[in-house]
């Protein structure tokens, strides 16, 4: 199984998908990491210009959601298609649903270390905190 992990440092999983620079991706095999490759993201950045625009909301409201949101997220999966899980810190509403939507199982983990978190998944012991969604 492949696990994509949000990442800037390779070390620990980020706060926030969206700003995300890379994706680690684990291999679990009988229970163990067998190997872990490091991808780029498209993240907040790329999307500087009409991103701005559309990323402000009010309070409460839930933001990611839209046309031009949809294209930015799936562009942002499109290298982690392999992948059963995507495991993170914290995510827009609207992203999560566009990886739901995509068949990856999207986490949010209030476990920052890769491993632990990835080992965690494979075993069925991670929650995923969707309160965290924003």
């Amino acid at each position: 199984m492949k696990i994509a992990v949000v990442t800037d440092n390779g070390k620990s999983i980020s706060q926030h998908f969206g700003r995300a620079s890379h994706y680690i991706v684990v291999t679990i095999e009988d229970g163990r990491i067998v190997s872990r490759e490091m991808r780029d993201k498209m993240g907040h950045a790329q999307f500087q210009g009409k991103h701005q625009e559309d990323h402000h909301h009010e309070a409460g409201e839930k933001h990611g959601y839209g046309v031009a949101a949809d294209n930015r997220h799936g562009r942002m999966a499109e290298s982690i298609t392999d992948c059963e899980a995507l495991l993170c810190r914290g995510m827009g509403m609207g992203a999560y649903e566009n990886i739901k939507a995509r068949n990856i199982r999207p986490v949010v983990t209030d476990i920052a270390d890769i491993d632990e978190a990835v080992l965690a998944y494979a075993n069925g012991q991670i929650v995923d905190h969707i309160e965290k969604l924003h």
